[in-house]
């Protein structure tokens, strides 16, 4: 039985029939569900002592130090669910790709993927190169109980950004170039990390986890012809693939307001959204059948208690005619923020919210 599954004659999960997993699935819920992108991280001080001299991408391949970390917000927050500790380089690594993940910078590719040449280094991945991904979600789930656990990885178009530039880049001048100079290559690059991605998500789905986000944070760089025609096949590659194991995918990216109704038909039962849309414009633009999941603006978290609420209050306020909402920020947690103000919030929204 899958992670979210509820057949015929079985006991379905304990996570079934909590608030986030019924919100994926536009049900009636007891409150809005909160989770926070980056919620286990740099802000949390109980991780920085935790993480304290060990590297980011040997941090996520230790599975008490990863359960550890996953679990940390999950306590100190209140949060509706867990999301796995690791990074959507992982699988990159796991196959031999020399990466690393340089403090302040981000992911640093030592050799680029820029030829046809280049491919044969994405070999395809096997449960046996991430033996503690499975490890990890298995101690998390028995810990987790009725509290699901979001399994993720990143999209095929970002991780080609990162291998094709080496690292983080504002224009993606040379993966773009790839993609408008020899399309032919670019096809065949994201259609070799679409399955990549998919053999990194079948294992964490495989191990237990309630739902997957797929991440294709830098897709927001792309027209949306470019991302029908470039991206968005692999990335529905990747979801299709997956649909089969019956829980909520979750597809979301940054600047992506564009982008919104086509990231939907990839695949999506949920779309994620960042700022800059309101929730109810969002809907618009996605059409019915999905829930959304987002969308404050996580530099709010920065001011006074009052104003917290009241911009979470507007969040609120857009995704009241929704099928399904998930609150969240419009991504991931900044480092700086104030753990007491992330508790606060999901406080106020599991109140304001409570049917």
């Amino acid at each position: 039985m899958t992670a979210n599954d509820s057949p015929t004659g079985t006991q379905p999960p304990a996570t079934y029939d909590s608030a986030f997993l019924k919100a994926c699935r536009r049900e009636p819920v007891p409150h809005t569900p909160v989770w926070f992108m980056r919620q286990a991280g740099r802000s949390l001080p109980e991780y920085r002592k935790v993480r304290e001299g060990v590297p980011m991408l040997e941090s996520c391949t230790r599975p008490e130090l990863a359960t550890e970390i996953t679990l940390q917000p999950v306590r100190r927050l209140g949060v509706d669910a867990a999301v796995y500790y690791s990074d959507i380089v992982v699988p990159l690594k796991a196959i031999g790709i020399d990466l690393d993940i340089k403090p302040g910078v981000g992911p640093v590719v030592e050799e680029p993927i820029r030829t046809r040449a280049d491919l044969a280094r994405l070999r395809d991945l096997t449960p046996e190169d991430v033996p503690y991904v499975t490890e990890t979600i298995g101690l998390l789930t028995r810990e987790l109980g009725a509290t699901p656990l979001i399994g993720f990885a990143g999209a095929p178009f970002t991780l080609a950004s990162y291998l094709v530039e080496g690292g983080p880049s504002r224009t993606y001048e040379n993966a773009k170039a790839m993609m408008y100079g020899d399309p032919q290559l670019w096809a065949d690059l994201l259609d070799r990390l679409a399955d990549i991605t998919t053999a990194f998500l079948k294992v964490q789905l495989d191990a237990g986890v309630s739902a997957v986000q797929l991440f294709d944070s830098w897709a927001g760089a792309l027209a949306p012809a470019d991302y029908r025609h470039s991206a968005m096949p692999a990335s529905a590659k990747v979801l299709d693939a997956v649909a089969g194991y019956g829980v909520p995918r979750i597809h979301f990216g940054v600047g992506t307001g564009e982008l919104l109704k086509l990231m939907g038909e990839a695949g999506a039962d949920v779309v994620g959204v960042d700022w800059r849309v309101p929730l109810d414009e969002a809907a618009r633009r996605v059409g019915p059948g999905k829930a959304l999941q987002g969308n404050l603006d996580p530099t709010v978290l920065f001011t006074d208690k009052n104003t917290v609420e009241a911009k979470a209050q507007e969040v609120l306020d857009a995704a009241a005619g929704l099928e399904g909402h998930v609150f969240n920020l419009g991504h991931g947690v900044m480092p700086n923020t104030d753990p007491d103000a992330l508790t606060r919030l999901v406080e106020y929204v599991h109140t304001a919210t409570a049917r």
